[in-house]
């Protein structure tokens, strides 16, 4: 049983325009490709977004205190079919001199005719101190659980808890580079409730460069090592502003492990958006 790497980056293929909305008309079905191209446009942005993430590379700088947000959504429907859908969201940070810690939760439940179809509960915590401007430790734990996982090939806990050191090797305005690593202890339980405990080491490296101002490249990498197997993730991405109105992310996402049959998956993401 494969567990997943904590640090996995994921890079979108789409194309998106700049958002707009269309005149109400649900019963035309101009609803359903309205949402849908918010739906791809959110994507495309979050993944640009992601890759320019300063606190993925340096010390963020973070309000004193708590702040975060948090999002609800619940549909009910009625009559010829019956269904209910709620989604819960939130992210929460308190900052405190170097000590800065952040959680994170996701909720999905659906329920179509009386029946349990979704029940997904996925929660990240995250805690960093900052001995200095380039010395850090941290503490990451993660849990996912599938409500309706009941065969033995489902995952329906999967938990990781690990801690350890960090170092900033370069931290300039243009150029970037962190390094780090430790020890955890993953869990897992499979739909049948056999569960496998056992420790892992990790380690990551978050690189950043920035060509010019229109320009800059990243790459992550990311090491999980158990008695299950070894697992590698390297994603290399090259964010450009074209132009004012039109800017693009490619990357390239390589992931090993060695505990299947074909060991290394390779995918190559295009991220584009433009707007006139």
């Amino acid at each position: 049983m494969n567990s997943k790497l904590l640090f996995a980056g994921v890079s979108m293929i789409a194309l998106a325009a700049a958002p707009m909305a269309f005149a109400q008309a649900t019963i035309t079905g101009v609803d359903a490709v309205d949402d849908s191209i918010d739906d791809i446009t959110d994507s495309v942005a979050d993944d640009m977004a992601r890759a320019e993430d300063a606190s993925r590379f340096g010390n963020p700088e973070f309000r004193p205190g708590l702040s975060g947000s948090a999002s609800v959504g619940y549909s009910g429907k009625t009559g010829n079919s019956e269904s209910q859908d709620l989604s819960i969201g939130m992210r929460l940070r308190y900052a405190q001199g170097n000590f800065v810690q952040s959680i994170g939760a996701a909720l999905d439940f659906q329920e179509s005719a009386n029946v349990k179809t979704k029940e997904d509960v996925l929660a990240v915590y995250d805690a960093n101190y900052y001995f200095d401007q380039n010395f850090y430790g941290f503490v990451l734990a993660r849990v996912e659980s599938d409500g309706l996982a009941t065969a033995a090939t489902d995952v329906r806990r999967d938990a990781f808890l690990g801690f350890g050191p960090g170092y900033r090797v370069i931290n300039k305005a243009d150029m970037t580079w962190r390094l780090q690593a430790g020890i955890g202890v993953s869990y897992l339980e499979d739909g049948l409730r056999n569960s496998v405990t056992e420790t892992g080491y990790l380690a990551a490296s978050r690189f950043f460069y920035k060509i010019n101002d229109n320009m800059f490249v990243t790459n992550d990498t990311d090491i999980l090592n158990s008695d299950t197997a070894l697992r590698v993730n390297n994603d290399l991405g090259l964010n450009v502003k074209m132009t004012e109105a039109i800017s693009t992310r490619l990357s390239y996402l390589t992931e090993y492990n060695d505990s299947r049959a074909i060991q290394t998956d390779n995918k190559l993401g295009v991220s584009l958006v433009f707007g006139f």
